[in-house]
């Protein structure tokens, strides 16, 4: 007599069925996989994607032409054939290359300066407990609230007094702090830093200053960099206090020397625009050589949050 023997088949973990259940998902929809949109969210990148890109083309193309081309309607919307001749012509009138250079100066110190202080600063308001920090704080926001305008008069009197006018110290100096730099570093040190890696650096005998230097600086560095680029673009554009204490003969900025192309008593505005053109290279330069790093800051500094 035969004898039937049955084979049980043994029993799926969950993790198998996880596995299992994973497997039978299209790639896109995986862990780690890549996401495709429609064709609506491609139409919609383009559409933005050429609105944002508009403004730089629309100058290029004006500072190819010439200012009698660009006072016809309509105006041109393609390229001439006079770009590097009014590049050449703008980079000698304006004197752009000392104005490349008081302009780095000035934009990096400024944007290493406050970097720095704005995270030692966001982490004692972040992490440090002391008499009166919220109300320091509040003052420090509350600071962000007036508009710059109103200090104009009495920075530009200590300005003077100091013998400071047309020196790049008279720009320097006054931003090497930024108000919205310390908010920005503590909202993110916040989330960012765990008191219990402060409490281990200091079981260790680690001081206040070594905590900075080996906890604080690694964990906020990607906030570092994003607030660096920041700092670097607002200094790098800004325009009307480098205007009131910097002539355009003496130690201008990049936008103290391009007012002052095209002037007359018919503004040539290819002139202009060629100047703006050549002002705006440099932050697509800094942009393209660190945006990558930036931009992989900010996901990082997400994914810890």
């Amino acid at each position: 007599m035969a004898v039937t023997t049955t084979v049980t088949p043994p029993e799926t973990t969950p993790v198998e069925k996880q596995k299992q259940r994973r497997s039978r998902l299209p790639k896109s929809a995986r862990a780690g996989g890549t996401l495709h949109g429609g064709p609506i969210a491609y139409v919609i990148l383009i559409v933005f994607t050429l609105v944002s890109l508009f403004p730089l083309v629309w100058t290029a193309i004006a500072a190819s032409r010439d200012n009698q081309r660009l006072a016809q309607t309509p105006p041109p919307f393609w390229f001439g054939s006079n770009l590097f001749k009014n590049l050449e012509i703008a980079w000698t009138e304006a004197n752009l290359g000392e104005a490349f250079l008081n302009t780095t100066i000035v934009a990096g110190t400024s944007a290493v300066t406050i970097v720095v202080l704005s995270t030692v600063a966001g982490f004692a308001f972040a992490k440090l407990r002391f008499r009166g920090r919220n109300a320091l704080m509040l003052v420090v926001i509350g600071t962000m609230m007036i508009p710059p305008q109103l200090s104009i008069i009495p920075l530009y009197m200590m300005v003077a007094k100091l013998d400071w006018t047309d020196q790049l110290q008279a720009v320097i100096f006054p931003s090497l702090v930024s108000a919205f730099g310390v908010f920005f570093m503590r909202q993110y040190l916040l989330q960012a830093l765990p008191d219990e890696v402060i409490e281990a650096a200091r079981v260790d005998g680690a001081g206040s200053w070594r905590v900075i230097w080996h906890v604080v600086f690694p964990a906020a560095r990607p906030a570092m960099a994003v607030l660096g680029m920041l700092m670097f673009v607002q200094a790098w554009n800004d325009f009307l206090w480098p205007f009131l204490v910097l002539t355009q003969t003496g130690n201008p900025t990049v936008q103290v020397a391009v007012a002052g192309l095209g002037r007359g008593y018919t503004p040539d505005q290819s002139l202009i625009m060629a100047g703006a053109l050549l002002g705006t290279l440099p932050l697509l330069l800094v942009f393209a050589i660190f945006g990558k790093q930036i931009v992989g800051g900010i996901m990082q500094g997400a994914v810890k949050g």
